[in-house]
């Protein structure tokens, strides 16, 4: 995982619709829920994104928005966004490269790991969970971001000004 309060990398990866998205234009209108998961259509996989799902209209009113990146195709990500009615983008990392700048990837290479990152608009980590079997953490932790912004009127843990 990457450290709290470092730079999230810069990164740019196909949507579910091919289309080329970068870290900065998803943080454009504000904090960013950033989850990486092992594939979709797994039961634990299947899970945390209807969970997500689920919180997202909290989310959105309280000025962040969410992406999620694993290692299969946009056909895929479709599919999977469709049949679950999943609100937020899914990023298609085939070649696990962004899996790998920030640091997900499972043990020797091998697979995803569950985490997620809270970056703010300045591109840097504000909180992070990484919770590979336990499902609930990663929910907990959207729960709290969205707290945490609707109880101090600022979005995600940025500094108040």
């Amino acid at each position: 995982m990457l450290a709290l309060g470092s730079r999230a990398p810069e990164f740019t990866l196909p949507d579910q619709d091919g289309n080329s998205v970068s870290l900065s234009n998803l943080l454009r209108p504000g904090p960013l829920i950033l989850y990486f998961y092992p594939a979709d259509f797994t039961p634990g996989c299947t899970r945390e994104a209807c969970a997500i799902r689920d919180l997202h209209e909290d989310v959105r009113l309280a000025g962040m928005s969410v992406a999620g990146i694993s290692p299969q195709g946009p056909e895929r990500h479709a599919a999977f966004r469709e049949k679950y009615r999943l609100p937020f983008t899914l990023l298609a990392d085939v070649d696990k490269f962004v899996i790998k700048m920030y640091d997900v990837s499972g043990p020797l290479g091998i697979g995803t790991r569950r985490a997620t990152y809270l970056i703010d608009q300045a591109r840097y980590i504000r909180a992070a969970v990484l919770a590979d079997f336990r499902i609930g953490e990663h929910e907990s932790f959207v729960q709290r971001a969205i707290a945490l912004s609707t109880v101090t009127g600022r979005a995600a843990g940025r500094p108040a000004s």
